[in-house]
């Protein structure tokens, strides 16, 4: 995406993720600010790193920081001008928010008929709940995700010794990311859409529809069956076994979605005797037998140690692996074939690291333009090559307020 300029009016994270996927990808990332505090996320934390939040550096590299106040009349005429030399314009205010600046896409259309316009809310431009503010647990539990995520039976509630159901979050904001990823397909489409015809459009992009979305095969359950989704842990409602098995010293993953795979898991933890059985000779009749099966593979996976099982499978023909801590998960071999953590210089941190580009290309190349960017790090700089804006101007607007 070289040669492409993105406005960024995002923060927090959703927006964020995406514009820095388009960064990584060779787009210049114009990242507008609020001149006092910047993003939310720079205050998030700790840890910090030299006054710099670590969560702010997860998901802002590659990008330019320009502080520019909109509510200032100078500033919104400033953000009027920044659009018209851009090709896309990514925003996570609540809907009509910015057309009272008149920055909203009917506005900045007619300046600019190529506009790729996305809009990131918490659930939609439209509807009785368009104008509610999003954030991802509780898009997550309107959702329905944290209804589906946790443990079977609970946790022990010491008080009354009963097993009570508690709903879980997922340990990142997998709604907020997924958005991200969803709003990023998005801006690739509408720009395959541009080259076809030259017009830009406008792109709805929500948390609750993506979590909606994302639901898959529960949400057709539900809609087609009247199935209702519960908690399963780490297992699987259609699958058997899928799931967390404990070792002798922790926990091993294990699936087998065919029957191929399932006699192989058999015939590796010595366990032929039930390759025949009738009760375990389709998956279907495994979900059946689900609880007597379990029990079977459980007291046998608490027989050898993580490693030992994973000596064992080696080379096997059904996934597994085991539930690592972060520490375990950047000591993997893998992590560095797949060159998943990159090594930035920061302006004010020092050295940091940060996990990589996803994706690697044979002919394209993911681009490390910058590390993330102090507050109002490169306003002057955006000003002056992108409008032309010369000195003198710039410090009128910086000492009445209007950029930092």
């Amino acid at each position: 995406m070289t040669g492409y300029k993105v406005l960024d009016l995002t923060r927090i994270l959703a927006g964020p993720y995406c514009s820095m996927i388009l960064g990584d990808l060779g787009a210049e990332i114009i990242k507008i600010e609020h001149p006092e505090h910047g993003d939310d996320t720079r205050s998030w934390g700790p840890p910090f790193i030299n006054g710099e939040s670590v969560y702010f550096f997860s998901v802002n590299r590659n990008k330019k920081s320009v502080c520019i106040n909109m509510k200032h009349k100078e500033g919104s005429d400033l953000l009027r001008q920044l659009a018209a030399k851009c090709d896309i314009l990514i925003e996570n205010f609540l809907p009509r928010t910015l057309h009272k600046y008149e920055l909203g896409y009917q506005h900045l259309k007619e300046i600019n008929p190529g506009l790729i316009y996305c809009s990131i809310t918490g659930y939609g431009q439209t509807g009785p709940w368009s104008l509610r503010p999003g954030y991802d647990v509780i898009t997550s539990a309107v959702g329905g995700m944290l209804h589906i995520t946790g443990t079977e039976e609970g946790d022990l509630d010491c008080l009354c010794d009963v097993y009570f159901v508690e709903p879980c979050k997922v340990g990142v904001a997998v709604t907020d990311l997924s958005t991200g990823l969803y709003a990023h397909g998005a801006i690739m489409a509408a720009l395959l859409h541009k080259h076809k015809t030259g017009e830009g459009q406008h792109i709805d992009c929500n948390l609750f529809s993506t979590q909606v979305a994302t639901l898959v095969h529960l949400g057709a359950n539900y809609l087609n069956n009247g199935i209702e989704a519960k908690r399963l842990g780490t297992a699987h409602g259609s699958i058997v076994p899928y799931e967390a098995f404990r070792t002798a010293d922790g926990h091993l993953v294990v699936g087998a979605g065919n029957n191929s795979q399932f006699l192989n898991l058999l015939q590796m933890m010595g366990l032929e005797q039930y390759s025949e059985d009738a009760r375990f000779k389709s998956n279907a009749l495994r979900v059946e037998n689900r609880s007597t099966l379990l029990d079977i593979l459980r007291k046998r996976f608490e027989e050898n140690t993580t490693d030992e099982w994973s000596s064992l499978f080696e080379g096997a023909g059904f996934p597994f692996g085991p539930i690592n801590d972060l520490s375990q998960v950047f000591k993997n071999p893998q992590i560095k074939a797949n060159r998943l953590v990159q090594k930035m210089n920061h302006s004010t941190a020092g050295e940091i690291k940060l996990p990589g580009p996803a994706v690697q290309y044979s002919k394209s190349k993911t681009i490390l333009q910058g590390a993330p960017p102090t507050l109002g790090q490169h306003t002057d700089e955006v000003l002056e090559s992108v409008l032309g804006l010369d000195v003198d101007y710039l410090s009128w607007l910086r000492e009445d307020g209007v950029i930092h």
